[in-house]
């Protein structure tokens, strides 16, 4: 099996030693170092394992035939636009179960027309992950409420998912109080053409 973890950790910034030691259970950077060269095998364990310790999904680090990366032509810092000094490429954003999306219709806040929001789905005992995260909350009757959650307060013993403080996009929005939504959607990706 073709491998891209080596692409994969070198896009993230990674040595082999943070990934080794973010690996449950850690191994060593030597082991993570012959899997990225394909010394020793690949199994299906180690691939989520290492997977799991980059934060991308176990499908990300297999190359497949019919499978196209995008090549970084530059890269874009304070001082401006330079080559890379390694040939490097991306894999394009691949839908995950659980993603939901948001498009924008009228420009608001910081999102402009076209923008595509990506959001993944948190059951209620994960809210505090989004806590000053954009957010789609569903509400009543079809609707909907998307802005930044600033706040959450703990359901009491019946164990419903409290209530949310959510503040919506825009100038002059007042806060809005939600309680126990079954699911919320965080903002995790935002695709906008140019």
């Amino acid at each position: 099996m073709i491998t891209a973890i080596r692409e994969v950790r070198q896009a993230k910034g990674m040595t082999l030693d943070d990934v080794a030691r973010a690996c449950l259970p850690q191994t060593t950077a030597q082991t993570i170092g012959r899997l990225e060269t394909g010394t020793r095998t690949v199994s299906v364990g180690w691939l989520n394992r290492i997977a799991d310790a980059l934060g991308v999904a176990a499908a990300d680090l297999v190359k497949l035939p019919n499978h196209s990366d995008i090549a970084v032509a530059a890269i874009l810092d304070a001082s401006g636009a330079y080559a890379p000094r390694r040939a490097a490429a991306l894999t394009p954003p691949r839908p995950a179960p659980g993603l939901v999306a948001v498009t924008v219709s009228a420009s608001l806040g910081d999102y402009r027309v076209g923008d595509e929001i990506w959001c993944e789905t948190l059951a209620p005992r994960s809210f505090n992950q989004a806590l000053n995260c954009d957010v789609l909350v569903p509400r009543v009757a079809g609707r909907f409420l998307f802005g930044r959650l600033i706040g959450r307060e703990q359901a009491g013993s019946e164990g419903g998912a409290g209530k949310l403080q959510v503040l919506p996009l825009g100038a002059g929005s007042r806060q809005q109080i939600v309680s126990d939504p079954a699911w919320i959607a965080r903002a995790t990706r935002l695709i906008r053409a140019l």
